[in-house]
């Protein structure tokens, strides 16, 4: 039976305490001070990776994560078979068995995948989805935004006065700084070298990369309901269907056939 709404369990938990659009909004207004933020504090790569894990552990630990004899893992597993590593970054995969339809990947490889996207895609567009969230991973596009989110976002003072230490940090912290993860915000330039990534990424996998075009199609109709994907994908861009109508020009050039 599936668990409750993934935000709807974070909020059960403590981990945000606003709805996403106030928490947006408060992460401009952080933003606007991000030069002060950054010259009062600054992360090494070490320390940001163990936010990172300890974000992710928090976040699997709180998320209900399917056995490897469930079928969503075992679909997982035979979809991401051989992807170990992306640009010298370990991968590691699991299944939130949630009704929220997402997917996200972290700066240190994890990628996670909600059963509910699961439902509704095909193999081909499950994979192209992955493939963009790789993307994000291998271009640094997900370790920008998190570490963006770090220094200048709600968390920032006090993760400076642990200095760094992310064990120090309660479970309400690692909590936002887990959604912060899952609804990383990208601009147009990143989200279309992710979608170049993603084709390609079908491509080199013996798939076709028109599971990417019909996985936006799905997406963009609305086709799944209230989407957290489409919100982190499409809201803040209004070329939705310019970024279709690109990936399909190019499987045409390519001279690919839409199965």
């Amino acid at each position: 039976m599936k668990k409750i709404l993934f935000s709807i369990l974070l909020l059960a938990s403590g981990a945000f305490a606003c709805p996403q659009a106030q928490a947006q909004i408060k992460l401009g207004k952080a933003i606007n001070a991000a030069a002060k933020g950054v010259q009062a504090f600054t992360l090494t790569d070490a320390q940001m990776a163990a936010y990172v894990k300890e974000s992710i552990d928090w976040m699997d630990k709180n998320n209900p994560v399917p056995g490897e004899d469930d079928p969503y893992t075992q679909r997982l597993r035979r979809l991401t078979a051989g992807l170990d590593e992306v640009e010298g970054i370990p991968l590691n995969f699991k299944v939130y068995d949630v009704i929220d339809v997402n997917a996200f990947a972290c700066p240190d490889g994890s990628v996670r995948v909600f059963s509910s996207l699961m439902d509704i895609m095909s193999d081909d567009e499950l994979l192209g989805i992955i493939g963009h969230e790789i993307g994000h991973v291998a271009k640094h596009h997900s370790k920008k935004a998190f570490k963006t989110e770090l220094l200048t976002g709600a968390l920032k003072d006090a993760i400076a006065s642990t200095g760094g230490v992310a064990a120090q940090l309660t479970e309400s912290q690692l909590g936002s700084l887990g959604q912060s993860l899952v609804g990383a915000k990208f601009s147009q330039k990143q989200e279309k070298e992710a979608d170049d990534y993603g084709y390609e990424f079908l491509k080199s996998h013996g798939r076709n990369p028109w599971g990417m075009v019909s996985s936006f199609e799905k997406l963009s109709a609305g086709e799944s309901g209230q989407s957290s994907y489409v919100q982190k994908m499409f809201s803040s861009h209004p070329d939705t269907q310019e970024r279709i109508k690109r990936l399909s020009k190019r499987a045409e050039k390519d001279g690919i056939p839409r199965e």
